[in-house]
């Protein structure tokens, strides 16, 4: 009996409810993973509450769900029965109250010790009965078994809440991204129609003061013509109502004058002024300012997001042609004079002077920014890590490579026939975007922010950072290849 006694204490933590400290009475599971007797907990969570905090833990509840645990009140009331064999027996041990027999048996279906007699009995004949330390042992195993499961159930539910921590997390951060991007992109935006607005303003203003101008000359020259014939007017009228013999005095002089006075006037153009307008309505095309404006705030805001996936990449030497040169850090990679002396491992590419980076990509989205500075030749991007390393290559999406370079003096990526890249500044430092779910790899030019390319297929199989470094051209391509550090604040977002 002092074993059941022990045994059942050490069970008292597992079936005692937090909020009451007795046995579990209905047992119910909350969303936290915790339990409690529905009478405690739903005399904590009343009736008028905004949210349902866990009293044990205070984790909020999302709604007020209760989850009746059946196991856990079955263990309750094995425990139990632990618990009163556990009492103290009278001197003698402890009897049949009907017959002061010693209860040495359990009577399976009734689930009640009994002593020989019972067993003899009409009431348990029928029944199974076993030694009442074999059904203890029994049971004991049975509530161990029960403990062991719950407690690997409840480490998988505290497993399960950590990794939707940890996704919560990494939604929040890609959430504030995209936070970030809105109140940039309109306050860019705003900027950017502020501007346009003054400068427009500004045309038409200058506008609006020629015409205003030549509006002020005409007028006076008009104003001084009108004064003119007026008096001239009055002078007629005058003359006109002279007798005859003073009407004749001087009226040929007076109709010469009003004659003179009728000259043609032009009619009210401004060629030059209407020409003016139409060019600037012409020329200023705010829908496409716009529209280019809101094509740049989209590539700036493609690498922002790409740039939130940065991983840290390295360079694979046991892949590297033996005419390259790998710093220590793994970190930079140039051509050298002379081809090394190296072992022809399968990895390694002996024609090609390629090198791949050391991580594979299998799935996700990854990024990383390559410093090419001012060589004229390089080409970067990804492969299958299933490409050929032996013998001449082709670089196409067909056989694998999906890169873009610069050769021969011009920006390109490698398709099938290449597509020349239209560039209005000259990339210093390179990054590449791998989506692999998406089936896209993008290629951004650092420097101004723009989007280069982007490669559209369907990945299988793990990919791997691409790097060639180009001929030297007689130390005029000789810099290294420089893969740049990861941001203290990026990383995180790794998975699709």
């Amino acid at each position: 009996m002092a074993a059941a006694g022990e045994l059942a204490g050490s069970f008292q933590d597992e079936v005692t409810c937090s909020v009451c400290l007795e046995y579990f009475t209905e047992p119910v599971t909350i969303e936290c993973g915790h339990n409690f007797c529905r009478a405690c907990i739903s005399q904590c969570w009343g009736e008028s509450e905004p949210n349902f905090p866990c009293p044990q833990c205070r984790e909020p509840a999302q709604q007020r769900h209760l989850r009746p645990n059946r196991q856990l009140d079955n263990v309750v009331q094995l425990v139990k029965r632990l618990r009163l064999q556990a009492v103290p027996e009278p001197e003698g041990g402890r009897v049949c109250e009907r017959h002061q027999e010693a209860l040495k048996l359990f009577c399976q279906e009734d689930q009640t010790p009994i002593c020989l007699v019972c067993d003899r009995s009409r009431a348990h004949r029928a029944h199974t009965v076993v030694p009442i330390e074999e059904a203890a042992q029994e049971y004991r195993e049975q509530i161990l078994s029960r403990l062991q499961c719950l407690r690997k159930e409840r480490e998988e539910l505290q497993g399960l809440k950590s990794d939707w921590d940890k996704e919560s997390e990494r939604l929040l951060r890609q959430t504030e991204v995209e936070r970030q991007l809105v109140v940039s992109e309109v306050e860019q935006l705003r900027q950017f129609l502020a501007e346009q607005e003054r400068l427009l303003l500004a045309r038409l203003g200058e506008l609006d003061q020629e015409i205003g101008r030549r509006r002020e000359e005409n007028s006076t020259q008009l104003c001084e013509e009108i004064s003119q014939l007026s008096a001239l007017i009055t002078e007629l009228e005058g003359k006109c109502q002279q007798p005859a013999p003073e009407l004749l005095q001087g009226v040929r002089s007076a109709v010469s004058r009003g004659e003179k006075a009728t000259s043609q006037h032009p009619v009210p153009k401004s060629p030059e002024l209407e020409k003016r307008i139409r060019d600037f309505t012409r020329e200023n095309n705010l829908q496409g300012a716009v529209t280019g404006f809101l094509e740049g705030l989209a590539a700036d805001r493609g690498l922002r997001r790409a740039q939130g996936f940065t991983v840290d990449v390295t360079l694979d030497p046991d892949t590297a042609n033996p005419k390259l040169i790998l710093s220590e850090d793994r970190k930079r990679v140039r051509r050298g004079d002379t081809r090394q002396d190296l072992p022809n491992n399968p990895e390694r590419f002996d024609f090609c002077v390629f090198v791949l980076g050391a991580e594979g990509f299998p799935g996700g989205r990854r990024y990383w920014e390559v410093e090419v500075g001012d060589k004229t030749r390089w080409i970067l991007g990804v492969c299958r890590e299933s490409v050929s390393r032996k013998g001449r290559v082709a670089l196409s999406p067909e056989d694998g490579y999906w890169v873009v370079g610069m050769r021969y003096g011009r920006h390109e990526a490698l398709t099938s026939p290449s597509t020349i890249l239209s560039v209005s500044v000259r990339p210093s430092r390179v990054g590449i975007f791998l989506d692999y779910e998406a089936g896209e790899v993008s290629f951004y030019n650092v420097t101004d922010r723009s989007q280069l390319f982007t490669f559209t297929d369907t990945f299988s199989g793990t990919l791997r950072p691409y790097f060639c470094p180009g001929l030297s051209a007689g130390g005029e391509n000789a810099a290294p290849l420089i893969i740049c550090p990861v941001p203290a604040q990026a990383g995180g977002n790794l998975c699709p």
